[in-house]
């Protein structure tokens, strides 16, 4: 057996699980039932979109931006502020006209917030023969499925079946069985190796958003870079190849970018080859649009379970879930449920203001969940949920989670790590990953050499030769094995 660092089984299946009641059961809208067009054109790229060119005109805030439309692109509304008020954010609302990137990027352009970041390589142009088909399952006999399953090899992989629909109503066996299976779905159950909280850092509030990059993508980068937050980026690779320069507006901006999968299927329904195609997909393009390789992920729902964990970690990604307290209460907004007609506006920021109420009790900061998919989601946050945030008294402290668990902007991404202890990837005999399934290895770290050294992010020193990624893999360290 090839040589093998620490092995992923030890830390998944012998540590105890922590246990968070009651069940939790959520359903979302999938990212192909939503106009999710491109938001901006740039003339060196050319980018699909399963619901048509978008349309650019003048924003509420007077942003100028192009003047292109299509079928499909959303009418404009006549909200007098950037944001419509609470009682009419709803499904049935009227669409409003996007945003162009913030700033638009040519190749070799590096970003200057962190050292050692590659130049951003030759803007992307979609050719629909060299990706899967968006929104669906990828192929698992592709041979970029079957070069990315050799970084399996090695690694203890948890002999358990698919869970039915990774939901726990559907799945009475698995939720009976769902500690020894550290199940998150149902029961919140987590791992050593899982990023759930902002450890040592109450008041702090873990910023992300799922699903994107999208349509009022943009609308939400400019509060945040008004507002100077950074926030933690889960992209969906089918929304990549769609929206490319917003995703490189993520990045630029100094925002994490992190694998969200490609289809955004539970993970813990699927085979082990199609979990590995659903996250090896989206790590490549990534790879190609940004030219780096993200080290953290978030599965679809959360939905999590030891067989999941120990693929992600093989390929060479930290899984990362939102904040759940040991009474049962979700740092998840529930901000999906607006554009679904589930619940109200209203009603929704209510719940969120009980989120505020007992993240100030926490001794450690929090991960909180919301998204930039849709336009009401988009609205929530730059209307209603980040002020009220930016608002409490005391003020809550808004950082992306590498940055809120201590990680340099480096160790985010392949390249650029400074961590020798992780990813411990099963890489290519050139010393790379293999991002793009050819059999070599292209994304390797330029520091790989490094013992030790130390980076600046948010104005925090961290020294790196064992860096947080490290922290939550002390207690697999505590039991190292080499596996020949």
């Amino acid at each position: 057996m090839k040589l093998q660092s620490f092995t992923v089984l030890l830390a998944i299946t012998a540590a105890n699980a922590t246990k968070i009641n009651p069940l939790h059961i959520k359903r979302q809208a999938t990212a192909s039932s939503v106009s999710t067009a491109t938001s901006a054109t740039v003339a060196t790229s050319s980018v699909p979109s399963s619901s048509g060119t978008s349309a650019i005109s003048s924003s509420t805030t007077g942003i100028s931006t192009g003047t292109t439309t299509a079928v499909g692109a959303p009418a404009s509304a006549t909200w007098g502020t950037s944001y419509p008020p609470l009682s009419q954010i709803s499904s049935g609302m009227p669409s409003e006209v996007t945003q162009a990137v913030t700033t638009t990027y040519t190749a070799g352009a590096s970003p200057t917030y962190y050292s050692g970041a590659d130049p951003l390589p030759t803007p992307f142009v979609f050719n629909a023969a060299d990706w899967p088909a968006q929104d669906k399952l990828p192929d698992t006999s592709s041979s970029e499925v079957q070069e990315w399953m050799e970084e399996l090899d090695g690694w203890d992989i948890p002999d358990l079946s698919p869970t039915v629909d990774g939901t726990c109503v559907s799945d009475p066996a698995n939720v009976a069985n769902a500690s020894a299976r550290g199940w998150w779905t149902c029961g919140g159950y987590t791992r050593d190796t899982d990023i759930t909280v902002c450890p040592g850092k109450p008041m702090t509030w873990g910023t992300s958003f799922d699903d994107g990059p999208a349509f009022y993508t943009t609308k939400l980068l400019h509060f945040l870079n008004e507002q100077n937050i950074k926030a933690t980026f889960f992209d969906v690779g089918s929304r990549c190849i769609e929206n490319p320069n917003v995703l490189i507006d993520e990045y630029m901006s100094g925002h994490e970018i992190a694998v969200h999968t490609w289809s955004h299927p539970h993970l813990t329904t699927l085979t082990t080859e199609q979990i590995v195609a659903e996250l090896g997909w989206t790590r490549k393009a990534i790879k190609t649009i940004l030219g780096v390789t993200p080290t953290t992920m978030r599965p679809p729902y959360g939905d999590i379970d030891d067989r999941v964990r120990a693929i992600s970690l093989a390929m060479g990604m930290v899984p990362i879930i939102w904040t759940r307290t040991p009474s049962g209460v979700s740092f998840d907004t529930f901000d999906w449920e607006i554009p679904g007609g589930v619940v109200t506006s209203e009603a929704s920021f209510s719940q969120f203001e009980g989120i505020l109420g007992n993240a100030s009790t926490l001794e450690d900061g929090f991960i909180v969940l919301e998204h930039d998919l849709y336009e009401q989601t988009v609205d929530m946050a730059i209307g209603y949920t980040l002020p009220a945030a930016l608002n409490h008294n005391p003020p809550f402290t808004l950082e992306p989670i590498g940055q809120c668990n201590g990680i340099p902007y480096t160790n985010m991404y392949v390249e650029s790590n400074l961590n020798t202890s992780f990813p411990i990837a099963n890489g290519t005999s050139d010393g790379g990953i293999d991002t793009d399934g050819d059999g070599t290895g292209d994304a390797k770290s330029k520091n790989s050499t490094s013992s030790a050294s130390t980076s600046s992010n948010g104005g925090s020193t961290q020294h790196t030769s064992l860096s947080i990624f490290a922290m939550p893999l002390l207690a697999t360290l505590a039991a190292l094995v080499v596996a020949l």
